[in-house]
């Protein structure tokens, strides 16, 4: 047991998925929405390691690597409906809950090696959250 013991692989995947989350966390941060700069990498680091654990006992039978991700998946989603508020006709949050769910994918993608969909995954949830958000804003003052 001792011989298969080996932290480095797993600190630098973890690594990875904790830096690919940080900035979809600052952007919550910064919006000052419910979940932010500590959820965020945490929920990326999570999925990795289940992802990682589960790989370690199952590593020959993808069928049960694919329960896991789906328990994942669905675990992710009840973390994030959390952030969804609904406010008289208004519904709040759902950003957060789908940028949750995405930084999730980062976390499972990290931790089957997939770091290129990691990568990619990471940068259009950062860029749809930055950059999207003005556009919005736009279209709603120009409803009132």
């Amino acid at each position: 047991m001792i011989d298969h013991f080996s932290v480095v692989p797993h600190l630098i995947a973890l690594g990875i998925a904790y830096a690919l989350a940080i900035p979809i966390g600052w952007d919550r941060e910064r919006a000052e929405r419910s979940a932010g700069l500590r959820t965020f990498p945490l929920v990326a680091i999570a999925a990795c390691g289940f992802v990682q654990a589960t790989e370690g006992v199952l590593g020959g039978h993808p069928e049960g690597v694919a329960r896991v991700v789906e328990g994942i998946i669905t675990g992710i989603g009840f973390i994030g409906g959390g952030a969804i508020i609904k406010h008289g006709t208004s519904v709040f949050g759902t950003a957060t809950a789908a940028s949750l769910w995405a930084t999730g994918a980062v976390g499972v993608s990290v931790g089957l090696g997939v770091y290129d969909v990691a990568v990619v995954i990471s940068a259009m949830t950062f860029i749809t959250l930055r950059f999207l958000a003005p556009l919005k804003r736009e279209g709603a003052e120009a409803e009132r």
